[in-house]
Order: C-alpha cells, then sequence, then structure tokens
C-alpha cells in the first residue's frame, strides 16, 4: 500500500516521501479501514516540523483523522463466528471515520474498534474526512465558555475551518462575534457566514479597533489559534475577569526561535484585571475524558453536521502522490478547502 512517511523532524518539504509499505494486520479487538480521504491540519505539519502536543518515534506516518471504509476485523472485533460483522453496528464495507488515530496518511490504518464510529451516509467523503477534529473543536470551545443568547466572543483566524464552525454556532445558539481576519479579500465571506464584526488585521490596527468595540460592548470570552502578538492584543482588549482559549499557534509556523513560540502576555492585564488564559487541545481532551463522554459529545456534533447545523467546508482532493503540494497549500494564504489526500 502507499503510505506518506517523515523521514525525520524537519519542514515537510523536506522530509515527506511516499512510499510502498505493507498492508497492517488488525490484532484483537481492531478494525482495518481502508482510507479513503485524509485532511492536512496544521497540526500535522506541527507534528512533522517536532512543534505538537506529541512526538512519535520517526520515521512515521502523519496524519490525525481520516474516512473511509471497513476492510476487515480483527479477532474478537466481530460479533460473528465469521468476523464479518463487527462492534458498535460496523460492518464490511461501511463507510467510517477515525476518532483519536493517528497515522492516517496511508491507504490502510488498523485502529480499535470503538475509535472508529459509522459515518451517515448523507455525508460526503469531504465531510466525513473532516468530521471530528475541526467540528469537535468549534463545538468544544464554544460550549466550555458557556456561549449563549446575548454574550459576545472574540475569535482569531475566523476564516479557517473552525472560525467558520464557530459562526455557524453563533447562529444556531444566539452569540455575537468579533472575527479577526488577515487578508481584506476574507471579510465579506466572513459577514456573509453571520460574523457580527469584522476586524482585518491586513489595514487596521487590531488593539484599536478591538478597543472602539469593547468599549460599545464589553467582551469577556476569546478563542484564539494564532498566539503571538495577536494573541496578546486580544488578552488585553477583554473586559476585567475575561477569559482566553487559546487553541493553536498559527503565527509561529515555520519559526525555528523558541522565544518566538508563544504569546508575550500582559501582565497589567491579570493582575489588575483579573483576565486569564487557558490552553485547549483536543488529544488532551480525548486523554482525560471518559468514554461515555466522549461519545456523548461526538453524537452531539454528528448529529448538528448531518443536519447541517454545522457546515464543514468542502475539501480540496489531491493525489496522495502530490503530498507536497497538499502541505504547500495547505499553508498559503486564501488557499480555499482544505487539502485532503485521496488514494
Amino acid at each position: 500500500m502507499r503510505a506518506v512517511v517523515a523521514r525525520e523532524v524537519g519542514e515537510p518539504g523536506d522530509v515527506l516521501t511516499v512510499r510502498r509499505v505493507p498492508v497492517p494486520e488488525p490484532g484483537p479487538g481492531q478494525v482495518l479501514v481502508r482510507v479513503d480521504a485524509a485532511p492536512v491540519h496544521a497540526g500535522d505539519l506541527h507534528v512533522i516540523r517536532g512543534r505538537y502536543g506529541y512526538a512519535p518515534p520517526f520515521p512515521a506516518v502523519p496524519g490525525l483523522e481520516c474516512a473511509g471504509t471497513v476492510a476487515a476485523f480483527g479477532p474478537g472485533a466481530g460479533d460473528g463466528e465469521d468476523g464479518e460483522d463487527g462492534e458498535d453496528g460496523l460492518r464490511l464495507g461501511q463507510r467510517v471515520t477515525t476518532v483519536g488515530v493517528t497515522g492516517t496518511w496511508q491507504e490502510f490504518v488498523v485502529a480499535d474498534a470503538a475509535q472508529v464510529l459509522p459515518v451517515p451516509d448523507s455525508l460526503s467523503v469531504s465531510t466525513a474526512a473532516q468530521l471530528i477534529v475541526s467540528p469537535l473543536t468549534a463545538w468544544l470551545l464554544v460550549t466550555g465558555l458557556g456561549l449563549g443568547p446575548g454574550d459576545w466572543l472574540v475569535q482569531t483566524a475566523a476564516g479557517s475551518t473552525v472560525g467558520q464552525l464557530v459562526l455557524d454556532l453563533s447562529r444556531r445558539l444566539g452569540f455575537r462575534t468579533v472575527n479577526v481576519v488577515r487578508r481584506r479579500a476574507a471579510v465579506d465571506r466572513i459577514r456573509a457566514l453571520g460574523g457580527t464584526e469584522v476586524v482585518c488585521t491586513e489595514d487596521e490596527d487590531l488593539p484599536e479597533r478591538l478597543a472602539q468595540l469593547t468599549a460599545a460592548h464589553p467582551m469577556s470570552k476569546a478563542i484564539d489559534c494564532v498566539a503571538g502578538r495577536v494573541g496578546a492584543d486580544v488578552l488585553r482588549a477583554l473586559a476585567p475577569g475575561g477569559e482566553l482559549v487559546v487553541y493553536g499557534a498559527l503565527s509561529t509556523h515555520r519559526q525555528t526561535d523558541p522565544a518566538m513560540l508563544g504569546i508575550p502576555v500582559p501582565a497589567d492585564a491579570i493582575i489588575f484585571g483579573g483576565r486569564s488564559m487557558r490552553g485547549f487541545f483536543l488529544s488532551r481532551w480525548f486523554a482525560t475524558t471518559p468514554p461515555q463522554v466522549a461519545r456523548r459529545e461526538l453524537g452531539e456534533v454528528i448529529a448538528l453536521v448531518e443536519k447541517s447545523a454545522m457546515t464543514v467546508p468542502e475539501g480540496q482532493a489531491i493525489p496522495v502522490e502530490r503530498v507536497l503540494k497538499a502541505v504547500r497549500l495547505a499553508e498559503a494564504p486564501g488557499h480555499g478547502g482544505k487539502p485532503l489526500l485521496v488514494f
């Protein structure tokens, strides 16, 4: 089978290759999934660069999620003696997605049966391949802050997949948003998606605009996946007692200076204003959340996506042999839909 392999830690364009490797065998209680599509997330690129929340042993196959079909069951994973029907209603040939499984940039992937979920037939391959990481992140950020009617939320990178899903939830739950984007070309699209206010750092002073907006509508809740100076400006703009949740660091892509990999936290905002900042890491959430709770939250998210209350932007299918193009596209300004490696 074909697999994308990172030889070592480094720039993706320098260390990624496509290799032929043996098809893995599912072990006891495991499922073999034939991968149809796997997205290229920012987190995947952080893993390759050695800057993510976990570090696999290299050489390593990247990939944080995928969509595909059930190809085989390992011993004990099937309900019947012939092993053709699996746990949780899984069956051979069924469309599925993987949850908390890494190494998905390959033609077949093995996962524990509990980490394989059926995909509704109404969802496209593109949506199925992106069903977990971004929608669940958006859902947990919004519900974790308790956002509801009349509340305001400041969010950075509003044009990202998570940002657009947050806007879907704002329409559903009734909260209003201040959306920070870095390109003027994105402003009209964010407004069309329901963004209440949009601030463009390409030609607007972020602290000044945030000060104007928060003077009219004090805001105490924010989410940030940019970090750096942008994250610090958002924290300072919040009302006393406000909270910033940081779930990414897009401003630090390609940075090698450790001093650049952070947020210059304004001490006065924390000491005198009582503002706080905490992180959110989906992998840690999976590791620390009881399985029944995780299943319930996943069920909520999948139901919302199925009835179009949350819309995952359509991705761009790219043959796995052109993985380097997919990686470049993933970090290109205004690249459109998320690159999807297809087999």
